[in-house]
């Protein structure tokens, strides 16, 4: 089944560009449609035969084996979903362009395709090649409208990811070097008696140091604001959403558990690059006026929880870790959503000429009130509940630095998504915006999906934890 989550969208793309071109042409956006929905579906319906590990969902999810199969659950239904939203953006953003929506049904199903790759990776020079994949076709989608801004994104989102690929496949060589092997299984028996090789701990400093560029952490983010806020509206949704949680966050939780990386010194330093992250993407997110670029920094932020969950290490702060992970794919993708709506009726991103459109776009304002009380985690919103489990996991493991750190940074959060939502979507309405109607289905669907699932999961937590996840109480 791992291997058809891979072989499908290639196989899709292959006979979509074959002779009956034009019939596939219209055709392709319900395929990829139809494939997203298909691996939402098998996934959800999988487990229970599958995954080989407790019967309940949402046990499988958070606790407390995350690095088995059940971390390849989550990130399985993350692609799924976001692939689906960013197809039905770029529906309603591209509109009657067929030879764009094919073009971009195209990159995305090979987006796709390099993530399940990546995810069901069991040696680094797999993951590595996987991540490429995803990574040439996320180049070609930001580059996508051929503006100025998108190819400068693409640049430079290029450069770096060139530098991060040259440092993880020295790593994989200096590994083979001394292990002999780059398979997981191998890697983690021998790393330990191996630890104080001095070849061995600059591999693991380069892997990491790759690995920190792809997840677009502090101090290796400069791509991730040009990127994301220059790309077409589609593609900064499944940029943000799920290609940097895959290619990087996910494939560094990854490497660091598989390859049991979790040292002293390790832990350090991933911790110090995490809350670094956190404190920076926030303060940043505060002084923007472009509404993209601003989600840009949010996410640099909100990526540095997951991290600070990794490097804790304990069961606890892996579940919130492995949660937020999935909560951010979640929300982040409802802001970008919103922000598509945004720029698309009004035709700008600069918040300072908004004012008042939720009057206007009421749909798109009450979505954009969900998703920002999640990320800045207030209740009982699924963030909410990510971040608690992680900040009290770091308080319980004695970093009650880092504990601090994550709370008066939401404080940051909600502070600039205040600002957000009252200079675009609160107040009077600015002029020029008397005649400003609400998106259409295609983008008002997704948004609705998006929240509902922001909802539901944040109130069904307390219920779920105490039917399901009793060994939470233990460690409580």
């Amino acid at each position: 089944m791992s291997v058809l989550l891979i072989l499908v969208p290639l196989a899709a793309v292959l006979i979509m560009n074959l002779p009956l071109h034009k019939l596939m042409r219209k055709l392709a956006f319900w395929v990829g449609l139809v494939l997203c929905m298909l691996q939402a579906v098998l996934i959800i319906r999988m487990p229970i035969g599958f995954w080989n590990t407790q019967p309940d969902l949402l046990y499988r999810l958070l606790l407390f084996r995350p690095f088995t199969d059940n971390l390849a659950f989550v990130m399985f239904l993350s692609i799924a979903i976001v692939g689906f939203v960013s197809l039905l953006v770029a529906r309603y953003a591209i509109e009657n362009d067929g030879s764009k929506l094919f073009n971009f049904t195209n990159l995305l199903l090979l987006a796709m395709a390099g993530m399940n790759g990546l995810v069901v990776s069991r040696d680094l020079f797999s993951l590595y090649v996987f991540l490429e994949v995803s990574a040439v076709a996320s180049f070609i989608l930001i580059a996508f409208n051929n503006g100025k801004d998108a190819l400068e994104g693409t640049f430079k989102y290029l450069v770096l990811s060139a530098v991060a690929t040259a440092m993880i496949l020295s790593a994989i060589g200096l590994l083979m070097t001394v292990t002999g092997s780059v398979s997981f299984k191998t890697l983690s028996s021998v790393m330990g008696p191996n630890s104080g090789n001095p070849v061995v701990l600059l591999a693991v400093a380069l892997l990491l140091g790759g690995l920190f560029i792809k997840s677009g952490l502090v101090p290796f983010h400069g791509w991730v604001p040009d990127a994301y806020s220059s790309a077409p509206s589609a593609t900064s949704i499944l940029l943000a959403g799920i290609v940097t949680k895959t290619t990087g966050v996910y494939a560094l939780i990854r490497v660091v558990t598989k390859m049991n990386l979790l040292t002293h010194q390790v832990q350090v330093l991933v911790m110090a690059v995490a809350a670094v992250s956190i404190v920076v993407g926030a303060l940043a997110a505060l002084g923007q006026s472009d509404f993209k670029r601003m989600l840009a920094y949010s996410s640099i932020s909100q990526v540095g929880y997951i991290i600070l969950g990794l490097g804790i290490g304990s069961n606890l702060a892996l579940a919130g870790a492995v949660f937020h992970l999935f909560n951010h794919a979640i929300f982040k993708s409802l802001l970008f959503v919103n922000a598509a709506a945004v720029e698309k009726q009004t035709g700008t991103r600069n918040m300072d000429i908004l004012g008042g459109i939720s009057d206007k776009m009421p749909v798109t304002g009450f979505t954009s009130v969900i998703a920002f009380l999640s990320t800045a985690g207030i209740p009982p919103l699924s963030g909410f509940w990510s971040k608690l489990i992680i900040i009290i996991a770091a308080w319980k493991a004695g970093f009650h630095v880092y504990a601090l750190i994550a709370i008066l940074a939401s404080l940051l959060t909600l502070a600039y998504f205040l600002s957000m939502q009252r200079r675009v979507f609160f107040g009077k309405l600015a002029s020029g915006f008397e005649d400003l109607k609400e998106a259409n289905l295609w983008i008002l669907v997704p948004a609705c999906l998006l929240a509902a699932i922001t909802i539901g999961l944040g109130l069904c937590i307390p219920w779920l934890l105490n039917s399901f996840l009793l060994p939470i109480r233990s460690i409580l």
